[in-house]
């Protein structure tokens, strides 16, 4: 009985370690584990639905969502939402002259940007809907440098999105460096001590998961400069597996142990390497 509890407790911790990697390779493959873990709500969908025209109540279609019966009031477990905020609060108050975006969330960043002062996106692929207000639209590829003119603004951010940069997810051309031609093109828009806001997935290794996106080693970005010593990292955020958010880590004295996290950098731009340009 007891080698029996040893082989489930062992077998639990073994999932429990691992869930997130199979969550991930499951989704990655088209099966969404949590609408499968969710049909255990369908005998209390079909309670719920006689009850319902029971009471007189008339349904045309049936339209079954299971995997809200075990949902807290709004979500905020999740990367995006973290991001989104954190950096929108750091643009509100630095107040910058002019704020770029590059293909950050609509729905997300960018409308919370909107809600307060004006701002540009710069995106490849299309954007069809009615004007925004507070949104000025560009459609642009910013792996090609005539794209991207220099010194333009004081602010910019790009949130998870340069690890999409060459791999044709959303139409771009296919680059396997399309992320760091994409970066110094970003940099270059950068006036002298203006501030780049960017995010990108980081794990213990870079990988690249063809053709969804890349992963980064967090200290990785700081091989990408063209410049040597052009930005400066003012501070460092970042999301873990759990989507916890962490603030205002130290990169050099922190073991970040993530496999699929956020890092959320906020770099500002050397004046004095920008004058010798």
């Amino acid at each position: 009985m007891r080698e029996r509890e040893r082989e489930s407790s062992s077998l639990k911790k073994f999932l429990k370690k691992n869930f997130l990697f199979f969550h991930q390779f499951l989704y990655n493959i088209g099966f969404d584990a949590r609408r499968f873990i969710a049909l255990r709500y369908y005998p209390r969908y079909l309670s719920e639905l006689y009850k319902f025209k029971k009471l007189g109540g008339k349904v045309s279609n049936k339209y079954k969502i299971l995997t809200d019966y075990n949902d807290q009031a709004g979500s905020v477990e999740s990367h995006y939402f973290h991001q989104d905020l954190l950096v929108a609060q750091f643009i509100y108050n630095n107040k910058p002259n002019r704020h770029i975006d590059i293909a950050s969330r609509i729905d997300g960043f960018v409308a919370h940007i909107a809600s307060f002062r004006s701002i540009e996106v710069l995106d490849i692929r299309d954007m069809d809907t009615p004007k925004i207000k507070n949104i000025e639209f560009f459609k642009k590829d910013l792996m090609n440098k005539s794209t991207a003119d220099q010194e333009i603004t004081d602010s910019i951010s790009c949130l998870n999105a340069i690890e999409h940069f060459g791999l044709g997810r959303y139409g771009d051309p296919i680059d396997p460096v399309g992320y760091i031609k994409g970066y110094n093109n970003i940099i270059r828009m950068l006036k002298p001590d203006g501030r780049l806001y960017i995010s990108f997935p980081i794990g213990k290794k870079n990988e690249v998961h063809f053709n969804a996106h890349r992963i980064f080693h967090p200290k990785d970005i700081f091989n990408w400069c063209e410049q040597k010593n052009e930005l400066i990292l003012e501070r460092f955020d970042y999301v873990d597996d759990f989507s916890h958010l962490h603030q205002n880590i130290s990169l050099d004295k922190t073991n970040l142990n993530v496999t699929y996290g956020t890092g959320i950098y906020t770099f500002k731009k050397n004046k004095i390497v920008s004058n010798n340009l």
